[in-house]
């Protein structure tokens, strides 16, 4: 039996051979489901590294099987939340490899990376507002992509907190330095990174090796954004309204 005029989702994110991240896409995937029933069957997660396919195969392979359900559109959604290369030319050009194998009647439509999404702001204010300290520093990986950095500088200057990068300056030690020099004794570090893996091991390691260093100063870690129901409820709603406009 087929169930027509419904979108099908798919999640795509970088990939990784920690299988951390990829449990935490498969349980963002059900929470979205929850919050977009009529399509909670047809929400699929892919990556654009660490899989035996590449992913104009498996956006190819869930397109098809949607269409079988009488599915003619396919959102793709970018779990990303800077503008790099994979964004910006990667994700793209494995759209366009993948239309070129599907039927014509299918829509393979590229929407907005999360990074983009306005209510970011009111998501990270809400968290920051959850912890007691004296300032907030949230820190991204980074990009030498200019202008890359942009919408998470835009996000740390609404909630008044400054920015720190894993891969470029100023890094986490540095801009701790910088704060504990100005006086402040309670940080809170928000990672700008949506699943548990290889970097916030890194960073917890960092931030235990920064409280020895500085016993008198507290430092408090958040985790990362993505499996929660508050970050799922920012998606559904991007996307409720992104359907409504765009219909």
């Amino acid at each position: 039996m087929q169930v027509n005029n419904f979108t099908a989702y798919l999640l795509v994110s970088h990939g990784s051979f920690d299988p951390r991240p990829d449990i935490s896409m498969q349980q963002l995937a059900i929470l979205l489901g929850k919050i977009l029933p009529e399509s909670e069957n047809f929400i699929s997660v892919a990556t654009l590294e660490a899989n035996i396919q590449p992913l104009h195969q498996q956006i190819q392979d869930f397109a098809n099987h949607v269409q079988a359900f009488g599915c003619k559109i396919v959102q793709i959604i970018p779990l990303f939340l800077l503008p790099g290369f994979h964004v910006m030319t990667d994700i793209p050009a494995e759209i366009a490899l993948a239309k070129q194998a599907i039927s014509q009647e299918m829509k393979i439509e590229l929407r907005p990376y999360i990074g983009s999404y306005p209510g970011l702001e009111r998501f990270f204010a809400g968290m920051i507002m959850t912890v007691k300290a004296d300032i907030s520093i949230i820190l991204a990986h980074g990009s030498r992509r200019a202008g890359s950095h942009a919408p998470v500088e835009n996000i740390a200057a609404s909630v008044s907190a400054i920015t720190a990068y894993w891969s470029v300056p100023p890094s986490l030690e540095q801009r701790t330095q910088e704060l504990i020099t100005a006086g402040y004794r309670q940080i809170a570090i928000f990672p700008y990174f949506l699943f548990t893996g290889g970097i916030t091991d890194a960073i917890a390691q960092t931030v235990k090796t920064l409280q020895l260093k500085f016993p008198s100063v507290t430092f408090q870690l958040a985790p990362p954004l993505g499996t929660s129901p508050e970050f799922a409820d920012l998606i559904g709603d991007f996307i409720k309204k992104e359907e409504k406009i765009f219909g």
